[in-house]
Protein backbone atom coordinates (compact mmCIF):
# COMPACT_ATOMS: atom_id res chain seq x y z
CA UNK A 1 0.00 0.00 0.00
CA UNK A 2 2.04 2.95 -1.65
CA UNK A 3 -1.00 5.34 -0.74
CA UNK A 4 -0.38 7.33 2.65
CA UNK A 5 -4.52 8.33 2.65
CA UNK A 6 -5.01 4.42 2.37
CA UNK A 7 -2.13 3.39 5.10
CA UNK A 8 -4.27 6.08 7.55
CA UNK A 9 -7.23 4.25 6.51
CA UNK A 10 -5.55 0.83 7.75
CA UNK A 11 -4.17 2.18 10.73
CA UNK A 12 -8.25 4.06 11.70
CA UNK A 13 -9.57 0.67 11.34
CA UNK A 14 -7.14 -1.37 13.42
CA UNK A 15 -7.95 1.29 15.63
CA UNK A 16 -11.65 0.93 15.59
CA UNK A 17 -12.07 4.59 14.40
CA UNK A 18 -13.62 3.33 11.51
CA UNK A 19 -17.60 2.96 10.91
CA UNK A 20 -18.37 0.72 7.35
CA UNK A 21 -21.67 0.40 5.54
CA UNK A 22 -24.11 2.25 3.88
CA UNK A 23 -27.03 2.68 6.72
CA UNK A 24 -24.04 3.20 9.45
CA UNK A 25 -22.65 5.68 7.31
CA UNK A 26 -24.99 7.75 6.83
CA UNK A 27 -26.48 7.91 10.50
CA UNK A 28 -22.40 8.77 11.28
CA UNK A 29 -22.93 11.65 8.93
CA UNK A 30 -26.02 12.85 10.51
CA UNK A 31 -25.25 12.80 13.83
CA UNK A 32 -22.26 14.69 13.34
CA UNK A 33 -19.59 11.44 14.17
CA UNK A 34 -17.75 12.01 11.20
CA UNK A 35 -16.22 14.69 8.94
CA UNK A 36 -14.47 12.18 6.27
CA UNK A 37 -16.17 9.70 4.18
CA UNK A 38 -14.50 7.53 1.92
CA UNK A 39 -16.87 6.35 -1.38
CA UNK A 40 -15.87 4.08 -3.87
CA UNK A 41 -14.94 5.67 -7.12
CA UNK A 42 -17.08 2.20 -8.35
CA UNK A 43 -19.98 2.52 -6.19
CA UNK A 44 -23.47 2.14 -7.40
CA UNK A 45 -25.13 5.66 -8.93
CA UNK A 46 -27.79 5.22 -5.84
CA UNK A 47 -25.52 4.87 -2.98
CA UNK A 48 -23.06 7.39 -4.33
CA UNK A 49 -26.30 10.16 -5.06
CA UNK A 50 -27.63 9.11 -1.46
CA UNK A 51 -23.62 8.98 0.54
CA UNK A 52 -22.48 12.64 -1.55
CA UNK A 53 -26.11 14.40 -0.89
CA UNK A 54 -26.03 13.52 2.85
CA UNK A 55 -22.03 14.81 2.94
CA UNK A 56 -22.96 17.92 1.06
CA UNK A 57 -25.78 19.04 3.52
CA UNK A 58 -23.56 18.25 6.40
CA UNK A 59 -20.73 20.17 5.29
CA UNK A 60 -18.82 16.33 5.52
CA UNK A 61 -15.43 15.54 3.33
CA UNK A 62 -16.26 12.93 0.35
CA UNK A 63 -13.31 10.94 -0.79
CA UNK A 64 -13.57 9.05 -4.29
CA UNK A 65 -10.54 8.56 -5.47
CA UNK A 66 -10.40 4.65 -4.49
CA UNK A 67 -11.90 1.94 -5.83
CA UNK A 68 -13.72 -0.89 -3.57
CA UNK A 69 -10.94 -3.11 -4.31
CA UNK A 70 -8.38 -0.31 -2.76
CA UNK A 71 -10.65 0.35 0.64
CA UNK A 72 -10.99 -3.15 1.20
CA UNK A 73 -7.40 -3.83 0.70
CA UNK A 74 -6.75 -0.76 3.20
CA UNK A 75 -9.17 -1.88 5.74
CA UNK A 76 -9.26 -6.17 5.32
CA UNK A 77 -12.34 -6.51 4.99
CA UNK A 78 -14.38 -7.66 1.14
CA UNK A 79 -16.09 -5.16 -0.85
CA UNK A 80 -15.77 -2.36 0.97
CA UNK A 81 -18.04 0.34 -0.96
CA UNK A 82 -18.06 3.59 2.10
CA UNK A 83 -16.98 4.04 5.25
CA UNK A 84 -16.43 7.03 7.45
CA UNK A 85 -13.37 7.90 9.72
CA UNK A 86 -15.00 8.89 13.18
CA UNK A 87 -11.37 10.26 14.67
CA UNK A 88 -11.14 13.28 14.36
CA UNK A 89 -7.36 13.63 14.69
CA UNK A 90 -7.27 10.33 11.62
CA UNK A 91 -10.12 12.79 10.00
CA UNK A 92 -7.71 15.68 9.74
CA UNK A 93 -4.73 13.84 8.54
CA UNK A 94 -6.33 12.45 5.63
CA UNK A 95 -7.79 16.10 4.51
CA UNK A 96 -4.07 16.97 4.68
CA UNK A 97 -3.26 14.55 2.30
CA UNK A 98 -5.61 15.60 -0.07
Amino acid sequence: MNDKILSYIGLATGAGKTVTGEEKTLEAIKTGKTKVVLLAANAGKSTAKRIKDKCATYEVTVIDKYTNEELSQATGTYNRVVLAISDKGFARKIKELL
